[in-house]
């Protein structure tokens, strides 16, 4: 038997994810997660403004970009300061335009027993995991809007839907991410700017060093998936790619787990 036609040709369906011509703001772009984000997204032809506190690793991360083709760009930011994120994203477009796409990936995990934490542990998660999305997303939306473009990629977790030990505020936090989420998607969908979550699982970064360098622990995470693995970076490249093109252009206010399985285990 023959097989059908393909219903688009291939070079329609590669335009879907390409990424040739727009721009991505990355925070968290240093290392771990946001910097693997920002290396798939320049791969796929965005231009990258990197975000982060330390300048020194951001620039590091510009020259690998620039190593292999890509352009990238660096606004060092403070996200945990509500003052610092008004900077950057007034600086934001200053590189090669107003972002088309944000990633927010800057995290901080205060692994404490619950009665430990303290007002300033509690105030620097939600600063950071929390109010930092919103507020810096805020201030960049209104140029997508006018564009009728736009897309919010926000890191959420595990712990956006269940609870690991030692863990609340960041786990508090991740929920209040999947929830921005959605009310993001509510508000500017309609305009061209969808928002949408990735949930990890288990990776190894410095965010997740106390648990990936203790062989037993990790080992027993990576039973716990359906795949039989714990993530590795370039697990992400492909969803945050679909999520930052075309080819997502119906899809918003989803929250989509990357983790191997274990969120349906």
């Amino acid at each position: 038997m023959t097989a059908p036609p393909p219903s688009r040709e291939l070079g329609a369906v590669a335009a879907l994810f390409s990424l040739v011509d727009r721009v991505a703001l990355v925070t968290g772009a240093s290392s771990g997660i946001g910097q693997a984000i920002a290396h798939a997204l320049a791969d796929a032809g965005a231009r990258i403004v990197l975000v982060a506190r330390r300048e020194q690793a951001l620039a590091q991360t510009r020259e690998r970009i620039h190593a292999v083709g890509g352009e990238a760009a660096v606004v060092p930011c403070d996200l945990e300061d509500r003052d610092a994120i008004d900077v950057c994203a007034a600086s934001a477009a200053l590189p090669f335009g107003a972002p088309d796409i944000v990633v927010n990936a800057a995290g901080i995990n205060i692994r404490k027993p619950m009665l430990d934490l303290t007002r300033d542990d509690w105030d620097r998660t939600v600063r950071l995991n929390l109010e930092a999305p919103f507020f810096l997303s805020q201030r960049l939306v209104p140029a997508m809007l006018a564009r009728r473009f736009g897309r919010i990629i926000n890191i959420a977790s595990l712990q956006s839907v269940r609870a690991f030990a030692n863990s609340g505020a960041y786990g508090a936090s991740k929920g209040g991410v999947a929830q921005l989420t959605r009310a993001q998607a509510e508000a500017w969908s309609k305009g061209g700017v969808n928002a949408n979550a990735i949930a990890p699982g288990f990776f190894a970064t410095p965010l997740t060093a106390a648990v990936a360098n203790d062989p037993v622990k990790w080992k027993a995470n990576a039973e716990r998936t359906f795949i039989g693995r714990n993530g590795e970076l370039p697990d992400l490249a492909g969803t945050a790619i679909y999520l930052a093109s075309r080819a997502s252009d119906y899809v918003t206010g989803q929250t989509i787990f990357v983790d191997g399985g274990f969120s349906s285990g």
